[in-house]
């Protein structure tokens, strides 16, 4: 198959970082999708769109594992120093236009539930690139699951203590614990929980993981969850539940 001119000038680029940079967004999508399995060209689209703050992102994100043979070098590129630093990025006008928030009408006929829902989905900032940090492998395998392509097909056999501890969290969050008030004047027997460990586990980017694959309860539990491990910040927690709760509502 022959190489266009687009993929030609992407493979000279590779050797000079300031030429990668300034190639703009629509050629790296073209390449991308002539060339589903061209990692590199992926990668830096996927940046490009990070950068960018696109909307695009997180679809893009599920894309480029789905055809990627090692997630953990995936994993491992998107969470590192150089994925995250503030460049020049060209973004073509029509995906600037695209990524712009949608303008709600002010018109007499418009749906009031439309606008609540839309602007608790921009309150909550729905939509928006999530940003993994390495330590969350957890919340990105979580994130990847609902992948609409199968990966490619390779034998690996994943770490029982992992595994363990995903099996953990996720009956946790299952099971929605409660927190009872205690009686006054009484002692109290302080033990660890059983389950105590897992909160451990529970981080801000796994909550919107949940919200962004709509999966309401699991996030309301989530942030629950935060707002006993985080005390200072319970307020915000808050805030984001009743969010939550709109778009449960509206659904």
């Amino acid at each position: 198959m022959p190489i266009n001119l687009k993929t030609s000038s992407f493979i000279k680029a590779l050797n000079n970082r300031q030429e990668l940079e300034n190639l703009n967004t629509s050629d790296l999508k073209s390449i991308v999708d002539k060339y589903p399995y061209f990692q590199a060209a992926r990668v830096l689209y996927l940046n490009k769109l990070k950068q960018a703050n696109s909307f695009k992102y997180n679809k893009e994100l599920k894309n480029t594992a789905s055809v990627t043979r090692d997630r953990a070098i995936l994993f491992e590129y998107i969470t590192s120093t150089d994925f995250h630093k503030n460049i020049e990025v060209e973004v073509d006008a029509i995906d600037d236009h695209q990524t712009k928030e949608p303008k709600i009408s002010e018109s007499k006929t418009s749906d009031p539930s439309k606008d609540v829902v839309s602007q608790t989905e921009k309150d909550l900032e729905v939509g928006k690139p999530i940003a993994f940090t390495n330590s969350e492998n957890y919340s990105f395998n979580q994130w990847l699951q609902l992948s609409s392509k199968k990966p490619i097909i390779r034998i690996e056999k994943k770490n029982e203590k992992v595994a363990k501890k995903e099996e953990i969290i996720e009956k946790f969050i299952q099971s929605n614990p409660k927190i009872e008030p205690l009686a006054k004047d009484k002692n109290v027997n302080i033990s660890i929980a059983e389950n105590q460990q897992d909160s451990m586990l529970m981080t801000e980017t796994l909550a919107k993981v949940y919200l962004e694959q709509k999966k309401y309860e699991n996030a309301i539990q989530a942030y629950r969850i935060l707002s006993l491990k985080y005390p200072e910040k319970s307020g915000f927690f808050a805030d984001q539940i009743k969010r939550i709760q709109i778009l449960q509502k509206h659904k």
